[in-house]
């Protein structure tokens, strides 16, 4: 790609014109990162949007998360709720101090987009209630129960821990997972992206698996999810990403998931793994 078209892509992206290009770095960003890598057909823009913004929030870059969010949103790729659902998967998998962060500068973007296209900033609206799922703590536990299995693809944990009880069943598979601001396939890219961020290597592992093995997303997919990340969050990480993606299509399952899940919905503590990987029993 010539020099002129990596620069109209940097404006198609950043949704401004390009800094003169006055080090070895930022040649490399103009030329590989808007040159070859966010052109590519592999995966949407608004895909790359996902695993770049966790990128930049995760790396506690303050002007690259300002202007990656302001991208986002003035592009049109992503609107204010679908950044706002962004922050909570984020949260979950990288931490709420980054999250919090980032959602502080949502708030600033958000405002200068407004004013910059001659409207006043409107406050944020208020949520119901309604959307936090059920308030019974069975029928939430169970639920959640029945999501992670159904997201992961293997049994679901024991609430023998506080971890287990209040965090990943009556929270995160009880409650996030279940949102409907995000498909399913897009808190994937998002998990994949963060867990790969977090050196976290079981996590990476299963997530990545089950992103594959459930057909969410395709071994394509997953090569440019990889090549985005490493562009904004290193090469060294990439390869353990890389890894993660390449173990799990070698035990691709050869099963009815369909079925699997009935079973996993009538039973989601109990039904055998489809991703390989054993649960500790106490």
């Amino acid at each position: 790609m010539s020099r002129a078209e990596a620069d109209q892509t940097f404006r198609d992206v950043m949704t401004q014109d390009p800094p003169q290009a006055a080090t070895p770095a930022q040649v490399a960003q103009r030329d590989f990162v808007f040159g070859e890598v966010w052109p590519r057909p592999g995966l949407s823009r608004r895909d790359r949007r996902w695993v770049t913004l966790a990128c930049v929030a995760a790396a506690d870059s303050p002007q690259p998360i300002e202007d990656h969010v302001y991208a986002a949103l003035n592009s049109g790729d992503v609107n204010l709720e679908e950044t706002l659902e962004f922050i909570l998967q984020f949260a979950v998998y990288c931490g709420w101090p980054k999250a919090a962060h980032c959602e502080g500068v949502i708030h600033r973007q958000w405002a200068r987009i407004q004013e910059e296209s001659g409207r006043e900033a409107e406050p944020w609206p208020m949520l119901s209630n309604e959307i936090l799922g059920f308030s019974d703590f069975d029928q939430r536990l169970e639920r959640g129960a029945q999501e992670f299995a159904d997201v992961n693809l293997m049994p679901a944990p024991r609430p023998m821990s506080p971890y287990r009880h209040a965090g990943i069943l009556n929270f995160v598979f009880g409650h996030v997972w279940q949102r409907p601001g995000l498909s399913r396939r897009e808190r994937r890219i998002i998990t994949v992206a963060c867990c790969a961020i977090d050196d976290s290597p079981t996590p990476l592992k299963t997530h990545v698996a089950a992103a594959l093995h459930s057909m969410d997303i395709t071994k394509e997919e997953m090569d440019e999810i990889i090549l985005q990340f490493s562009a904004y969050y290193g090469f060294a990480k990439g390869e353990a990403f890389q890894d993660a993606a390449e173990a799990a299509m070698v035990t691709m399952p050869n099963i009815d998931l369909d079925e699997w899940r009935s079973r996993a919905l009538e039973s989601p503590w109990s039904v055998e793994p489809v991703v390989p990987f054993v649960l500790p029993t106490n």
